[in-house]
């Protein structure tokens, strides 16, 4: 499933289609929504970005237009006079000025007013995001000392969305081994140098793969990966989906484990339980 950095890449093309631009038509499949499409033609796309997994399309009189991609959601750009070549269902398309954007297959579609986007039933349970919302290093380290936070192994810590909302399974195994932490570290476990290790390594990875497309893997380890003829799949991660593989900093074979029911990835020598 698509993590933060990917729906962001998303909301990104989305925005370069849309924003700044009039809509000349609007049209939704479902009925609770399909009354108030006509009430948007005219409308100005004002921004289009991401907060988690949710894509949120902003108009300029305040309304925001909600979509959750789910397992098979996506969004598909082209001409307002070509339709695209796809079997899957049209949920949503707003066509403005001639460039169109169509969502396809997703079921969690609802347009809110922005001063109400907090009582969201979804939204309301995220934390910050952490590539829309400018969270700093300073402000993770507190998110992270809070009292409902610190006492919770990290392995399960980090996919909880109301921490920071975007953290999925690849993000987490590279996170934990950037920063040299064992999965069932705590952040009460942590002195102050290891929780801004800790923060700074949570904005940077997640940063890098929204700036790589999803490659998170240190740029001389993924080129000497790239040299030896090996896949995308193979150099993109650091320790994510390369069980039995030489860790890239000590050698030693890296080991998968379950860990709140997802798949994690480690050195167990790099990021051994103290």
């Amino acid at each position: 499933m698509p993590e933060g950095p990917e729906i962001r890449r998303a909301a990104d093309r989305v925005h370069a289609q849309l924003a700044g631009r009039r809509l000349e038509y609007v049209w939704f499949a479902f009925p609770e929504l399909a009354p108030r499409a006509d009430s948007l033609v005219g409308r100005r796309v004002s921004a289009v970005d991401s907060w988690g997994k949710a894509l949120l399309t902003r108009f300029d009189d305040g309304r925001v237009l909600y979509s959750h991609n789910q397992l098979y959601g996506v969004w598909k750009l082209h001409d307002a006079e070509r339709e695209p070549d796809t079997g899957r269902s049209l949920r949503v398309r707003l066509v403005a000025e001639g460039r169109a954007a169509s969502l396809y297959s997703a079921s969690d579609v609802s347009l809110w007013e922005e001063g109400r986007l907090a009582e969201h039933p979804f939204l309301a349970r995220l934390g910050p995001d952490l590539l829309t919302h400018g969270v700093t290093a300073g402000q993770a380290m507190t998110r992270l000392r809070e009292p409902r936070f610190q006492r919770r192994r990290l392995g399960g810590l980090l996919l909880d969305q109301s921490l920071f909302a975007g953290i999925g399974n690849y993000l987490r195994s590279e996170i934990l081994f950037f920063a040299g932490l064992h999965h069932r570290t705590r952040p009460m476990d942590l002195d102050e140098a290891a929780l801004e290790r800790l923060s700074r390594t949570i904005l940077e990875v997640t940063r890098q793969a929204y700036d790589q497309a999803g490659v998170t893997n240190r740029p001389d380890w993924a080129a000497a990966e790239r040299r030896g003829g090996t896949s995308r799949r193979r150099w993109r991660f650091a320790v994510f989906e390369r069980e039995g593989l030489a860790c890239h900093r000590c050698g030693t074979a890296i080991e998968r484990a379950t860990v709140a029911s997802r798949r994690l990835y480690a050195c167990p020598r790099c990021q051994a339980l103290p």
